[in-house]
């Protein structure tokens, strides 16, 4: 690859060297709860004086999350900005616990009040996420909250005599994890996702941002501005989601990986759960998590939450190939296993499965399909898929009616690459794709007419262009393998030249 010169460090980074503010800061009351030390992840690379080595502190917390946020810009005369309209629905996160006072926050963990209105409020139990609460407040305050999510999820068990069955058990050491982001000319989003990702409490993460076809330096600027030494950076000159990720998995050196999208919020325990995923009985071989919409400012955005599926449920399972679902297109419906902007491998098995098919996913003429064609391979090939609630990121869903088209269209046409691709990709389930064709046509169209809520119907117009661009996925899936044709992984290219 041709070598890439590094950018000045800008003077103002989107990533400051601070901790960011505590998150789930107690409401107002009597008994404040403990603060948990963040545990710092491990550089990547070796100290220098000009960065903050695993042990060191980051300083203090800033004022605020918007005082923090920086620019890619020179400094510029400030100008003030108009105030963003009000949310629609306004997403917060209710912490309760038996030993300590209800926490109200933003998925970003600042601390929140409970305006009037609409409300979407993920509610957790000692930090364990238990269920949704999706109602309008008439008044201000959280009480009523409190109030409704007591009524529907009970009060949390003492910690000393918690009824239910146990939780996954504490992983044996501490796999190493490497995280990937694959991103293209997006540096504020991906500056606030490696916000969170730089403070998750599990002790060894290797982080790894993938510059996919960049045509500036911003990203670059973001990763080696504000977190120099603590995020690796590097370029993958060919556009294409799955190539991103390979060339991630080529560098990357943890035992598991983990795979999430420039746009996400990651909750602070996202990584340690995903490890627990791991150690549950029947050691899967992929684990996948929760996610929840980070705002709901916009019809559009929520419209595409009622409608999209991303949430899987609040309790864990486990797809065994051994022991199929009662659902007659297993393994086909690879959507309901998980999402790729929250996802996670054992390396040696998606090394072994050749990685990500460099033909699916955004970027290439089948637009997605990526994340499924890799659930389905890995079940195909014998190995189980955990879902695990507790491993969470929050997703800022398109906020613009053309957009949600837009990523319509890309989800239709890469489930119909993802199938195509699957029978290419593993022949020996063609037999079993064509016994589950009538009623996978059924599941298609059900699914492309879902209503959603009563009161937020999903347009005619964007179940007619899925189901368009679901015809059109396998012949956009041929076309991407033309162009793909003699790409190999980047593992192999360097097997190859030993």
């Amino acid at each position: 690859m041709t070598p890439h010169r590094e950018p000045d460090p800008d003077p103002r980074p989107l990533i400051p060297r601070q901790r960011p503010a505590e998150p789930n800061a107690p409401l107002p009351g009597p008994r404040p709860p403990a603060t948990p030390t963040p545990i710092a992840i491990p550089r990547p690379a070796t100290p220098t004086a000009a960065s903050p080595t695993a042990a060191e502190p980051r300083g203090e917390p800033p004022a605020s999350p918007a005082e923090s946020a920086g620019s890619c810009e020179p400094a510029e005369p400030a100008a003030v900005p108009p105030a963003p309209p009000p949310d629609l629905v306004h997403v917060r996160v209710l912490d309760l616990a038996a030993d300590a006072e209800p926490r109200l926050s933003t998925p970003d963990g600042t601390p929140a009040d409970c305006p009037a209105g609409a409300v979407l409020a993920l509610v957790r139990h000692a930090g364990t996420p238990v269920g949704l609460l999706d109602l309008e407040l008439p008044t201000p305050g959280p009480e009523r909250l409190i109030a409704c999510a007591t009524a529907r999820f009970g009060t949390p068990a003492a910690p000393d005599h918690a009824p239910g069955p146990p939780g996954p058990p504490a992983p044996r050491g501490t796999p190493r994890v490497s995280v990937i982001v694959a991103t293209r000319e997006r540096p504020e989003l991906l500056a606030a996702c490696l916000r969170t990702l730089l403070w998750q409490t599990y002790p060894d993460i290797e982080l790894i941002v993938v510059d996919n076809a960049p045509t500036t330096d911003r990203t670059a600027s973001v990763v080696r501005g504000g977190c120099a030494g603590l995020v690796r950076y590097v370029r993958e000159p060919r556009p294409g989601l799955a190539l991103a990720h390979n060339r991630g998995i080529a560098v990357a050196t943890g035992e598991l990986l983990a795979f999430t999208d420039d746009d996400v919020l990651a909750d602070p325990g996202w990584i340690a759960a995903l490890v627990a995923g791991f150690a549950r009985a029947g050691r899967p071989a992929c684990v996948t998590g929760l996610i929840l919409p980070a705002e709901l400012r916009t019809p559009a955005q929520v419209m595409l939450h009622h409608h999209g599926g991303f949430a899987k449920g609040f309790e864990p399972i486990l797809y065994d190939p051994q022991a199929p679902p009662a659902d007659p297109l297993f393994p086909f419906t690879a959507g309901r296993f998980g999402s790729g902007a929250n996802m996670a491998f054992r390396a040696d098995v998606l090394r072994a499965m050749g990685g990500f098919d460099p033909a699916t996913g955004v970027g290439t003429p089948a637009r997605g399909g990526d994340d499924l064609l890799a659930f389905f391979r890995t079940i195909v090939r014998g190995h189980r898929i955990g879902y695990e609630p507790g491993a969470l990121i929050w997703h800022r869903h398109r906020a613009d009616r053309a957009a949600v088209a837009a990523q319509v269209r890309g989800y239709g046409t890469g489930l119909g690459a993802y199938l195509t691709a699957a029978v290419l990709r593993e022949p020996r389930t063609l037999g079993a794709l064509a016994r589950r064709t009538p009623d996978g046509i059924r599941y298609a169209l059900a699914r492309t007419r879902a209503p959603g809520r009563p009161d937020i119907p999903w347009p005619a117009r964007l179940a007619a262009l899925e189901r368009r661009a679901l015809a059109a996925g396998p012949l956009a899936y041929l076309r991407s393998r033309v162009r793909m044709h003699g790409v190999r992984t980047p593992w192999e290219q360097a097997e190859s030249g030993r």
